[in-house]
């Protein structure tokens, strides 16, 4: 099962993949988590001042994740045409081309659950964003862009505490 969780910065996304961990019916599973330190380690742009280059290394990312059988993310296709959708660098025609593209690989995932910024401050890491209009510009932009590409019964919106969001994906997923 390709689980993939999504929303815009510190919502909760990593802490919950960690927590995801040491629940037994996820024994089997592959968990990825947030690597954009690495990636801006490595020079790549991130956030509004991202690149299409950026985006790319980004898509191939979350492509290589969901070529696993059991996979658990803290990030999904939809983020990346998120951030691809806000940043300054791309153009219209450029990210057009490349949201369609990428949104090809959405019907890859079993689930995703979608996470509210509503009610949670976000927290500097000293790599994320905390410009409140640019986290609430990608919130928007990660909604519309699966209500335009799709994800039926995959999409699901959770909330509350780690426990609580927890208890949620059991009771959503089909074992």
């Amino acid at each position: 099962m390709r689980i993939g969780f999504t929303g815009t910065m510190s919502v909760g996304k990593t802490t919950l993949v960690n927590a995801l961990k040491g629940i037994p019916e996820f024994k089997d599973y592959k968990f990825a988590t947030e690597r954009s330190a690495y990636l801006s380690s490595l020079g790549i742009p991130l956030n509004h001042e991202t690149t299409l280059e950026g985006q790319t290394i980004f898509l191939a990312e979350r492509v290589s994740e969901i070529m696993q059988e059991k996979i658990i993310t803290d990030r999904t296709i939809l983020d990346v045409m998120a951030f691809t959708r806000c940043a300054d660098k791309i153009n219209y025609t450029e990210y057009e081309k490349f949201i369609n593209y990428a949104s090809m690989f959405l019907e890859k995932y079993d689930y995703i659950f979608y996470i509210s910024p509503e009610g949670i401050k976000a927290e500097d890491n000293g790599i994320r964003e905390t410009n409140t209009i640019y986290r609430k510009k990608i919130d928007k932009t990660i909604q519309k862009s699966f209500f335009k590409y799709g994800g039926g019964r995959k999409w699901h919106t959770i909330s509350g505490s780690t426990e609580e969001r927890i208890e949620q994906i059991t009771n959503f997923i089909q074992f």
